[in-house]
């Protein structure tokens, strides 16, 4: 097999393993009204099963990510995605709300080990010039495993009930294991420009990653955005429940296209895009970015100012907000390996989704679940309803409560514009400090090669 078709096969692979990832994660806000029915609990409770799941999947990331630098990145995606897939499975066993968090922790777990040890393998397969469009094939895995989630389990809770939903993952998580295990571990640092060897640079690699200017801006960048999409992707479900009053299947299926199909052109034209601007501007990417989201702000507003029943008219706006967001992938993931040398790279990815999930995801559905309930309470109490501890008198007044929470997405989009303009500013500086390092570390490993060769003669 030539370098070529292996780095497309090991793509292929880490295509795959996002899939599951972002499929299984998923599972649990596709099945959101039903839970929640059947448990009697208001949004922000569940909404915490997601913020548990992020606040666990943050903190193991970190060790999580220094372990990428440092062992097998292919043997650490076979044991997390054996562990979140088993996990998975056993939400369809839980009897009571205590025992769903708990298994949702462990699914945060394994799903931590995902992200940093696939983007630094595929900075290892394809060079700068190419980065964009690899990690685009790796993050169509997230629209895709979210339009399958949405299909999927909204079917089987429609025709089994919802613990039926969380049984199916299972099965493709375990072949996705034994094909991580046989994988080979491609060679760190094999597609830059200058081959620095084993050199790398002194000091914790915590600190190494944090003094780089444009890696805070990205950090901010990260937990803006994942506000927003965790918040679409807990309640976009409900709301369409709740607001337009769809059934679970049909819902299931418009979201599966408004938050997962209509991701899948805003990455690959996003890939192509932060690929071809990069050649004329440094800080191309990061641009288009911001530009991107600036765009998806107006059709957010449109979005939500659909009146009840016009679910297609939502759909058509909210679909293309999503597919401009999702250029940010495309955009900022390739950057973090533009200013990062190569044995920094885990840590940087983790550090990163550290911040995203802790800042961004947690509160984006926890948030938007409190303001959902405080706007509920405030419409059931204008409309004289005293007794607001009881769970059915608030059931009415849900769906104006959501309606009026979701507009925190567009307030927060405007700032997350802002911050990836901030990053356009000072990433050409970073990446030429890192080019000069490796340039100079290419040198002195060419010298010590020399040295040896010399001494062996």
């Amino acid at each position: 097999m030539t370098d070529r078709a292996r780095a497309n096969t090991t793509l292929a692979l880490l295509f795959f393993i996002n899939l599951m990832n972002f499929y299984d994660r998923q599972v649990i806000a596709v099945l959101t009204e039903p839970i929640r029915q059947e448990w009697q609990l208001s949004y922000s409770k569940m909404a915490m099963l997601g913020t548990a799941f992020t606040l666990i999947y943050a903190a193991v990331g970190v060790p999580l990510g220094w372990m990428t630098d440092r062992f097998s990145r292919t043997r650490i995606l076979a044991g997390a995605v054996f562990v979140w897939s088993v996990l998975t499975a056993a939400g369809g066993l839980a009897k009571s709300y205590g025992q769903m968090f708990v298994l949702r922790l462990g699914v945060g777990v394994g799903e931590a080990g995902c992200a940093p040890a696939g983007n630094s393998i595929i900075g290892d397969l394809f060079p700068a010039n190419r980065r964009a469009k690899a990690i685009s094939v790796f993050m169509i895995g997230l629209p895709l495993g979210l339009a399958l989630s949405y299909a999927v389990s909204g079917r089987v809770a429609a025709a089994w009930g919802w613990r039926a939903a969380f049984f199916v993952a299972m099965i493709p998580g375990l072949l996705l294991t034994v094909w991580a295990l046989v994988t080979p571990e491609p060679k760190r640092g094999a597609t830059e420009t200058h081959d620095i060897g084993a050199h790398k640079r002194e000091g914790s690699s915590f600190k190494l990653v944090l003094s780089i200017p444009t890696m805070w801006w990205i950090i901010l960048s990260g937990a803006l955005l994942n506000f927003n999409m965790y918040a679409i992707g807990s309640f976009l479900n409900p709301y369409l429940q709740q607001y337009h009053k769809l059934d679970i299947k049909t819902a299931s299926d418009v979201s599966m296209v408004v938050n997962g199909l209509m991701g899948i052109p805003g990455l690959l034209v996003g890939g192509i895009i932060a690929d071809a601007v990069m050649k004329r501007w440094k800080n191309g990417r990061m641009l288009a970015g911001a530009v991107s989201i600036v765009a998806s702000l107006p059709l957010v507003l449109l979005a939500l100012s659909r009146p009840p029943g016009d679910v297609w008219g939502f759909a058509a706006m909210m679909g293309l907000s999503y597919a401009l967001m999702t250029v940010y992938y495309a955009a900022v993931y390739p950057t973090v390996q533009d200013i990062i040398e190569p044995s920094l790279r885990g840590t940087a990815m983790a550090l990163y989704f550290f911040a995203m999930y802790v800042l961004g995801a947690s509160f984006g559905p926890v948030g938007t679940g409190l303001l959902s309930d405080y706007f509920t309470e405030n419409a059931a109490r204008a409309a004289g309803i005293l007794d607001l501890s009881n769970y059915q008198a608030l059931e009415p007044f849900r769906a104006e409560g959501l309606h009026s929470a979701m507009y925190a997405i567009p307030i927060l989009g405007g700032l997350l514009a802002f911050v990836l303009l901030a990053g356009a500013m000072t990433v050409k500086k970073d990446m030429d400090k890192l080019h000069d390092w490796m340039r100079e570390s290419a040198l002195k490993s060419q010298a010590t090669k020399e040295n040896v060769a010399e001494a062996a003669n």
